[in-house]
């Protein structure tokens, strides 16, 4: 069988056959692999796309002679002369500076704010402050027009919140271009530490009929129609009739399928979006948000430890050394929030001095009786200052408690771990005292908990024990049981919510500011 698809490969060498622009080939499937089909181009000419460099790299060039295109939207346009261009790879902007007497005034009236264009010119000295180099513009293309009357980013400040109404246009603004750099390097950050570490990365389902938490708080997922579903005997919803053939949500974690995976290749971890039917309006919730899920066969509680400790520092350095402009811009951006607040609410750093903060010390690891009991003799307990009082040994650890322990008592980023058993899920290793489980948290100043982990319990009769007194059928989970059936080990994992490692990177107070198109209760738009 043979099918004509249009293939362009620009002097690209392989098993020693040539493959050029605008010729055409018949490749036989045993170049490219014995389940590809022959592939022939079409006899239409490949489309070129005109070289551009980034204004990021431009901005790094010495002045010459030499002709450069760049193309990018247009932040202002000042004394019909100085274009200030942006193209999203930098938070600087290239100056293009305009001959007007050489243009139409008509075309120049279509440079406004937002309109995208294409400058072609050369790389001269700038006789202005702030840049070393400007674009002495030739010719100039309109891509996009803009009218500035409607569009809704003016070169003013504007509030988060009403950014977050047009959050489709506010990734052009210089803060959410900053943010969303960074984003893209912490996530690069998080690949690149795993693979050097010989993690395998696992894609774990998005669609599930498990529910890791087993607190309940899911979107269903169902094809069956919302009204007059198909019921059973007992007048309940049918999902036998269903697409799965059974009740099937979105995902809350991969967690329970990554531990499959690290018990067939050792170490795996999951990086993908998860779900929460949560009805929370706070400023750390996301209805929908990214989770990043080690587990590792063999680890047990304190390598583990070691793991979060190495990971969290291995991104924070990597993005200090690739966004060193963002981070400033954004350090300067938090510092003047900061001014805004009453003195007594004001952070003792600044954002930078947070990351290095991180980064240079070690963290502090104590169990939750420990911490506790610090919590119970300090003076925000004895005074009553804590929203939710420190009364004893049980509670479940709050941020205002978690940043007490992290900004005041240690001064340093803090490891809690052997926690209550009944406050934490039914998948955490028991410890002996049969009262604690192997469980840790990691706690960072300025937002409490970064990551959430344990070692897992791999004793099949105490598992199911403990899925039992949680209401959980271990028919329904058998296929997880099985792991403690079929060759069982000592294995560890964590898990980390991503836009709040984004969120403590960028110093952004609200969630939803550190992800391109939040969802939230009340909000699917863009």
């Amino acid at each position: 069988m043979q099918q004509n698809v249009s293939l362009v490969f620009w002097g690209y060498r392989k098993n020693s056959v040539r493959f050029a622009a605008g010729s055409n080939y018949c490749l036989h499937r045993s170049i490219i692999g014995a389940d590809c089909a022959l592939l022939q181009e079409q006899n239409h000419p490949p489309s070129r796309i005109m070289p551009q460099q980034a204004i990021r790299d431009i901005l790094q060039l010495s002045p010459s002679a030499q002709t450069l295109s760049v193309s990018g939207w247009v932040r202002t346009f000042r004394s019909n002369r100085f274009i200030a261009l942006n193209d999203g790879s930098c938070l600087d902007n290239l100056q293009c500076v305009v001959d007007f007497e050489a243009f139409d005034p008509e075309f120049l009236k279509r440079i406004t704010t937002s309109a995208c264009i294409r400058a072609t010119g050369t790389l001269t000295a700038s006789q202005g402050k702030g840049q070393s180099v400007e674009l002495a513009v030739t010719n100039l293309e309109v891509l996009g027009d803009s009218n500035p009357e409607e569009y809704p980013l003016q070169p003013k400040k504007h509030s988060l919140e009403f950014l977050r109404e047009i959050a489709h246009l506010r990734m052009r603004t210089n803060t959410f271009g900053a943010v969303m750099r960074v984003r893209h390097h912490a996530a690069f950050a998080v690949h690149r530490f795993f693979n050097e570490q010989g993690f395998f990365y696992l894609n774990t389902p998005i669609v599930t009929a498990s529910d890791a938490e087993g607190a309940g708080e899911l979107f269903r997922v169902t094809t069956l129609p919302a009204q007059n579903a198909p019921t059973n005997d007992a007048g309940e919803v049918d999902f036998t009739k269903d697409f799965f053939g059974k009740s099937t949500n979105l995902t809350v974690s991969g967690q329970l399928e990554g531990e499959l995976g690290a018990m067939a290749l050792g170490k795996i971890y999951t990086f993908g979006p998860t779900f929460r039917a949560e009805n929370s309006n706070t400023a750390r919730h996301l209805a929908e948000f990214w989770m990043i899920e080690p587990e590792m066969a063999f680890y047990d509680l304190h390598a583990n430890m070691d793991l979060a400790e190495a990971f969290t520092k291995s991104i924070i350095a990597y993005v200090l050394e690739r966004c060193p402009e963002d981070l400033a811009f954004l350090d300067q951006r938090l510092a003047e929030e900061e001014q805004q607040k009453p003195k007594e609410q004001r952070s003792e750093q600044g954002l930078l001095d947070k990351l290095r903060f991180v980064l240079e010390n070690p963290f502090v690891r104590l169990t939750y009786t420990e911490a506790v009991e610090i919590l119970q003799r300090s003076k925000p307990n004895q005074k009553k200052q804590f929203q939710y009082p420190v009364e004893g040994w049980g509670i479940d650890l709050q941020s205002e408690h978690e940043r007490y322990l992290v900004e005041k008592h240690f001064k340093a980023p803090v490891i809690l771990y052997d926690y209550p058993a009944n406050i934490k899920a039914f998948y955490m290793r028991l410890n002996e005292d049969g009262k604690t489980v192997r469980a840790m948290d990691v706690l960072f100043p300025g937002i409490g908990e970064i990551i959430g982990g344990s070692q897992r319990e791999e004793r099949h009769d105490v598992l199911v024990e403990k899925m039992k007194a949680v209401g959980i059928e271990p028919d329904h989970l058998a296929w997880y049981l099985d792991t403690r059936k079929f060759g069982t080990c000592v294995h560890a994992g964590f898990g980390m919510g991503f836009e709040r490692m984004v969120q403590f990177i960028t110093g952004m107070g609200n969630i939803r500011d550190v992800i391109p198109f939040p969802r939230t209760p009340g909000n699917a738009e863009f």
